[in-house]
């Protein structure tokens, strides 16, 4: 069962006989042009591999292990063996010498002193506060009675000059309105407006003619001829020129892959060529010639000097232990002779039993049992 829609095929548009006469030639000539540049470029990456393997890598890793050694591994050695311990007791030094009076000075200085202030200021608060219930609250009140009765006063004043006010300013309203505004409101309503209306009308009249003009004018002169020039050349030439694009990449392309395949083809008989003239002679001779000459140097010299050599080294072992164990022996005689023989601890006696009696009832095993 497909889960997955298979692909339409791709329709095939109809091409006409200038693509059929341009395609032949054009992928002839671009493989020509191609083929060496595809050789070149396989070359390239062939070596740049090699490059790459055999000097760039390893190159890299020992600048890599260079530079940390030189920049790195320092700044760590510094870092954990001088800064972190000079820090640690410089951290312990401000500890002892300024955390610990100055929590001793807070303590047993600061508290007090901070308590005795809070209890002059809770004096001090309860005396202000007595003094502001008794003293200036009375005084407040007498005057703010005092300030109502004046503004209760100006408030009626206020009244009398806004009665006043309110009858010169509907006077003056009344005489403004029928003096200025009624006079200048006919005036814009039969005069203005009318004149307005018919410039707006002759403006709009010749602009619209200047206009038509003008759009006609350009429209012969310019828009015309370009939908022409556009229509008759360049899109003709654009389609040309968008097939031989069109066939110039598709050139390129077959003809790369075409150039791939030779230059596969020519590194594959190239290799085959190297082999079969450097590395077969070498492996001949390496399996003919130096395998056997090893294994012979191997079981003849090799194997010999070896087992001479760890007979050698156990010689040398056995002769350093029986010289280490005689110092040592010497050392003790050494000792026995200036101060005597070392004092042998005393015997504690034991309340279990020693032997492999088993326990009974009768028998008392215990310092809480025994008689």
């Amino acid at each position: 069962m497909q889960f997955e829609k298979a692909p339409e095929p791709r329709r095939q548009e109809p091409e006409g006989c200038l693509v059929v006469a341009l395609r032949v030639p054009i992928r002839i000539f671009v493989l020509v042009l191609v083929v060496p540049v595809r050789m070149a470029w396989d070359v390239l990456v062939v070596g740049g591999r090699f490059l790459t393997d055999t000097v760039l890598r390893p190159l890299g890793r020992a600048l890599l292990w260079l530079g940390r050694a030189v920049f790195v591994w320092p700044w760590v050695a510094l870092w954990r063996y001088v800064v972190v311990p000079v820090a640690k007791a410089l951290a312990w030094a401000g500890h002892m010498l300024v955390v610990v009076p100055l929590g001793w000075l807070y303590r047993y200085v600061l508290t007090p002193v901070g308590h005795a202030l809070a209890w002059i200021g809770r004096g001090i608060g309860a005396g202000l506060e007595w003094l502001y219930a008794r003293v200036l609250t009375p005084i407040g009140h007498g005057i703010a009675w005092l300030l109502n009765g004046v503004a209760w006063l100006l408030k009626g004043v206020g009244i009398v000059l806004g009665a006043i006010g309110l009858g010169v300013y509907t006077a003056v309203a009344w005489l403004v309105r029928y003096l200025l505004v009624v006079p200048a409101q006919w005036l814009y309503e039969w005069v203005l407006a009318p004149v307005g209306r018919a410039l707006v009308w002759l403006g709009n009249a010749v602009v619209t003619g200047i206009g038509a003009v003008l759009y006609w004018t350009t429209r012969v002169l310019l828009v015309l001829p370009a939908l022409a020039l556009w229509r008759w050349v360049l899109v003709p030439v654009g389609r040309v020129l968008a097939v031989v694009a069109r066939e110039i990449g598709e050139a390129l392309g077959h003809a790369w892959r075409i150039a791939g395949r030779v230059s596969l083809a020519v590194g594959r008989f190239l290799g085959t060529l190297f082999r079969w003239m450097f590395v077969e002679p070498v492996k001949w001779v390496y399996r003919t010639v130096l395998t056997p000459v090893g294994h012979v140097v191997r079981d003849v010299v090799l194997r010999p000097a070896a087992e001479a050599a760890r007979a050698v080294g156990r010689a040398t072992r056995q002769a350093l232990a029986s010289a280490r164990e005689t110092m040592r022996q010497a050392r003790a005689d050494v000792r026995r002779a200036l101060f005597g023989e070392p004092r042998r601890p005393e015997p504690v006696a034991r309340r279990e039993p020693t032997g492999r009696e088993t326990r009974t009832l009768d028998s008392s095993t215990t310092a809480l049992m025994k008689d």
